[in-house]
Parts: C-alpha cells; sequence; structure tokens
C-alpha cells in the first residue's frame, strides 16, 4: 500500500537550555537571525512589521531575498511570521513586486516558546504548504525543500540560544 503524504505542515518540538527571554531574543532580533538562519535582515519585532530575508550565496555572492510579515511578538512566549516565499525567490536589489503576506500567498511560522525546569521547549509549526495553490509537484519539492531547510537551521537556533545562555 502506498503512503500518501498529506505537505500540510512541518513541525518540530526543541529543547533549549536557555529561558524563554533568551529564546525569544534568538528568534526576533537581526542580529541572532543572521547567526543561526544566515539571514540578513533589519525590523522590529512588532506585529505587522515587514521586512526582507536576505540569504547570499558564499561561493557565488548570489543573492536570494523573501518578503516577510510579523504576526506575532508576544516575548516571551510566542513569535511567528509570514513570509512570501516562492519558487523563484527574488534577487536582491530586483524591483519584484510583491504582494502582502496573507493565508494564500505565504507560508506561517510559528514559534511557541513554553519554559521548563531547565530551559525552553520550541514548539515549531510552518503551515500554509496546500493554500498556495500548487500543483502537487511543485509543492511536494517546496516541502521537502523546507523540511530540509529546517532541519538543518533549527539546530542552529538552539546553539545560538544555549552560546548566548551561557555567556551571560
Amino acid at each position: 500500500m502506498e503512503t500518501v503524504m498529506e505537505y500540510g505542515s512541518i513541525e518540530r518540538e526543541l529543547h533549549v537550555d536557555a529561558s524563554p527571554e533568551v529564546v525569544f531574543e534568538v528568534l526576533s532580533s537581526p542580529e541572532h537571525i543572521r547567526e543561526w538562519w544566515s539571514a540578513d535582515t533589519a525590523f522590529e519585532a512588532t506585529p505587522g512589521a515587514t521586512a526582507r530575508l536576505t540569504w547570499t550565496d558564499e561561493n557565488t555572492g548570489r543573492q536570494q531575498s523573501t518578503p516577510f510579515t510579523v504576526v506575532e511578538a508576544d516575548p516571551p512566549r510566542m513569535f511567528s511570521f509570514r513570509w512570501t516565499y516562492d519558487e523563484a525567490g527574488t534577487e536582491a536589489g530586483s524591483e519584484a513586486k510583491t504582494e502582502a503576506a496573507g493565508p494564500g500567498n505565504s507560508l506561517l511560522v510559528t514559534f511557541e516558546l513554553v519554559p521548563t525546569d531547565k530551559g525552553t521547549t520550541v514548539h515549531f509549526r510552518e503551515s500554509g504548504y496546500r493554500e498556495r495553490g500548487w500543483e502537487a509537484a511543485v509543492l511536494e519539492a517546496h516541502y521537502e525543500d523546507h523540511r530540509q531547510g529546517w532541519d538543518f537551521y533549527l539546530p542552529r537556533l538552539v546553539a545560538t540560544a544555549d552560546r548566548l545562555a551561557a555567556a551571560r
């Protein structure tokens, strides 16, 4: 019997040896986002704030940029944003028309922070794949690309928060 994947959301649960306040700072501060997610950005962690995330390929210097909007910023409990990731991305510096991020044209990334005896449990979820209206092969490719990306970057988030907490 063939297994059918839903491709609805990517969910992870992480433990961080840092307080929710430190984890929230790592999630919502451009300085720390650069460290764990390798993306340059500048924004205020307030609902409705918009900015771009820009990644630079170290070998070629090519930049890829995508807009995002902060949906919820409730320190130290919740941080979420929508990003209007598309198949091609946008080369940094190009004048691509950008739609406002909404349920049909973006992915929703949510980090819920729960204090524990020895740090923080992070409930991560990225959803909105099916709502994009992509054909099946495109949906599957984007989902797999993001699954692999988050599996690479989320451990870096944990390491960054652990390192920041140990330095304080």
